[in-house]
């Protein structure tokens, strides 16, 4: 394991005690960055640039470049979202970690992404099982430029704030973590990713593709809200949508009926295969077979 470089104990604390606003937003402080973590980024920005052509949609591609977000280490959220909001309205705001359920929906519902400031430490790589700004930037900051996927993004934020008042917010985080973190698009081209928690893994950026393991099915709303996750390893199954315009329009639809429906429901777990799915390939699970995980 490599050691750490200099500077990287501060990488996350140096917002421990940072003054955060009352919806949790901090100050990016882009100055206090070291060399160390602008090459960081840098390095992390061309491994997976280099891994994406071909196995991402070109929707994220085009807009990668269009965000210039290899300009020259960790992008300055302030100036990244004066670019963005002149495609969609959409704006990135530095947080110091994981914000609180309803913080979080609020801002996506107004059009604001909450970012993380800190970046991973030289040990953590290949890995990182919380969010960090090059999760967060490089994986999330592109597809909100695309108008129907940020769309989707604020119709999301806006039915998280319904889906607590409910009770209900554990169905709808299995759309985000299936679709957003780790959704798969069918193009002309062939299956693509779309979803940040792949973009951002140099691993599961093959594995999702190319290994025998996983079930690749077709996307269908009330599946994936029953369906558990796993938040520490690759997905045993991946759903796969056909378009932004089916993700969205999944969104308009009454979803307090839904949650009636699903409360009424077992949940299901993460390797099965359910009568009316939509299989484009039913995977081995060798991959899996001799892991114990836990599912959320």
């Amino acid at each position: 394991m490599p050691n750490k470089a200099p500077g990287d104990e501060m990488s996350k604390h140096r917002y421990a005690n940072a003054k955060r606003a009352a919806d949790y937003t901090i100050d990016q402080r882009w100055e206090s960055y070291s060399a160390e973590e602008h090459d960081r980024w840098d390095r992390l920005f061309k491994r997976q640039s280099e891994l994406l052509p071909g196995r991402t949609c070109d929707t994220f591609l085009k807009s990668l470049d269009g965000l210039r977000l290899s300009d020259g280490g960790i992008p300055d959220m302030d100036r990244l979202s004066d670019r963005l909001e002149k495609r969609t309205d959409w704006r990135i705001v530095p947080v110091a970690d994981l914000v609180p359920d309803e913080v979080f929906f609020e801002h996506l519902a107004n059009k604001r992404f909450p970012a993380a400031a800190f970046i991973r430490s030289e040990d953590q790589l290949d890995y990182l099982q919380e969010p960090d700004v090059f999760h967060d930037i490089f994986g999330h900051a592109p597809l909100l430029s695309d108008p129907v996927f940020s769309d989707f993004m604020q119709a999301y934020g806006r039915g998280g704030l319904r889906a607590m008042k409910r009770g209900n917010l554990h169905f709808l985080a299995r759309l985000y973590w299936y679709t957003v973190e780790f959704g798969i698009i069918r193009t002309k081209e062939g299956e693509r990713i779309y979803g940040a928690g792949i973009l951002s893994s140099p691993t599961e950026c093959q594995f999702a593709l190319d290994d025998a393991s996983p079930h690749r099915v077709g996307f269908d709303l009330e599946r994936i809200m029953r369906t558990r996750y796993i938040i520490d390893d690759f997905q045993r199954t991946y759903f796969i949508i056909e378009s932004f315009e089916d993700l969205l329009a999944a969104c308009y639809q009454d979803f307090d009926s839904l949650y009636d429906k699903l409360e009424g429901m077992g949940d299901v777990v993460p390797e099965a295969i359910i009568p009316g799915d939509m299989v484009w390939s039913r995977g081995t699970q060798d991959y899996f077979a001799s892991k114990a995980v836990g599912f959320v």
